[in-house]
C-alpha cells in the first residue's frame, strides 16, 4: 500500500534560523551609514532585496514540510531536490542580494582572505566536486539520516561551500574579483562534469546504494530503486539545466557586449568604404 505524504510539522528551529538570517540582513540595512557604506555605493537596491528574499524563501521551502519530511523519512529523490535548491538556487540568490559593504561586515579580517583564497578558479572547482562526492557517499548519507546534528552539519557545509562556488561568478567584492566571461563559461562547464558521475550511478544502478533509504517506506507506490533512479535524473537533468542555463546567459551577454564594443569600429570602417567609393577619400 502506498504511503501518504506525512502530516504537517512546524519545524520551529528552521523558522528561527531563517528569521535570524532575514533579521540580520534588515538590521544591517537599517543601520547602514557612512562608516559602513563607502561613498558612491548604494546601500541596497530593490533587485538585491528581491534576490535575497527569494533566496531566504528557497532555504525555508527546502528545509521545512513537505520537502524536508519526505527527504528524511521516505524518498532520496526529495533529498536531491533539497541539495539542488540549496546549492543552485538559494546560494546564488542570497549572494546576488548581498551588497559589497555588507559582505565585508559578514566576512571580517581573515574570513575575507580565506573566502578569497577558496573562491579562485581551481580551489572552488575542487571544493564543489569534493562536496558532491562526500554528500552522495553512501556511508555519509546513511549516517546523516541517523543523526539530526550530523544532518544539519552536512547541509550547512553544503550551503557554505555553495557560496564559495558562486563567488567567482557573482562576487560583489573587488577583493574577490569575478572571472571574465569566457572563464566563467569554462568554470561552470567543468563544475557540471563531476556531478554526472554519481547521477549515472543513481540512474543506472541495479540495486539501492543507500541502506537507510532502502528500508524506509516510499510514497506513490515507488520502490527504493525507482526512488534512486528519480534522484539520479533530478541530479543529471535538473542540475544540468540550471548550470547550462546560467552558462547560456553569460555567453549571450558576453557576445552582445563584444558586438556592441566592436560596432563603432564597424561603423567607421563602413563610412570609410563609402567615402572611398565616392572618391572623397583615398
Amino acid at each position: 500500500m502506498a504511503e501518504a505524504i506525512p502530516a504537517w510539522e512546524p519545524h520551529p528551529e528552521v523558522w528561527l534560523l531563517i528569521a535570524a538570517l532575514v533579521a540580520t540582513y534588515a538590521i544591517l540595512v537599517v543601520r547602514s551609514g557612512p562608516s559602513r557604506v563607502p561613498s558612491g555605493e548604494v546601500v541596497v537596491s530593490r533587485l538585491q532585496i528581491a534576490s535575497f528574499s527569494l533566496g531566504a524563501f528557497t532555504l525555508l521551502f527546502a528545509s521545512t514540510w513537505p520537502i524536508h519530511d519526505v527527504a528524511e523519512g521516505y524518498m532520496y529523490s526529495a533529498h536531491m531536490v533539497q541539495h539542488l535548491l540549496y546549492t543552485l538556487v538559494a546560494a546564488p540568490l542570497i549572494l546576488m542580494g548581498t551588497p559589497a559593504w555588507m559582505m565585508r561586515i559578514l566576512l571580517p579580517g581573515r574570513l575575507l582572505k580565506t573566502m578569497a583564497w577558496w573562491s579562485r578558479f581551481l580551489p572552488a572547482l575542487i571544493l564543489f566536486n569534493t562536496m558532491i562526492v562526500l554528500t552522495h557517499w553512501p556511508a555519509v548519507v546513511d549516517l546523516a539520516l541517523q543523526s539530526a546534528i550530523l544532518h544539519f552539519l552536512v547541509h550547512a557545509a553544503l550551503l557554505i561551500s555553495a557560496f564559495v562556488i558562486w563567488m567567482p561568478i557573482l562576487s560583489p567584492l573587488p577583493e574577490i574579483p569575478r572571472l571574465v566571461a569566457p572563464m566563467k563559461v569554462a568554470y561552470l562547464f567543468l563544475q557540471s562534469i563531476v556531478p554526472t558521475v554519481p547521477a549515472t550511478f543513481l540512474t543506472f544502478g541495479s540495486h539501492p546504494l543507500y541502506r537507510r533509504y532502502e528500508t524506509l517506506p516510499k510514497l506513490w507506490g515507488a520502490t527504493a530503486l525507482d526512488d534512486q533512479l528519480i534522484a539520479g535524473l533530478i541530479m543529471k537533468i535538473g542540475a544540468g539545466l540550471l548550470i547550462w542555463g546560467v552558462i547560456a546567459v553569460i555567453f549571450f551577454r558576453w557576445a552582445a557586449s563584444e558586438e556592441s564594443r566592436n560596432r563603432p569600429d564597424k561603423a567607421l570602417r563602413e563610412m570609410d568604404r563609402e567615402l572611398i567609393e565616392m572618391g572623397l577619400r583615398k
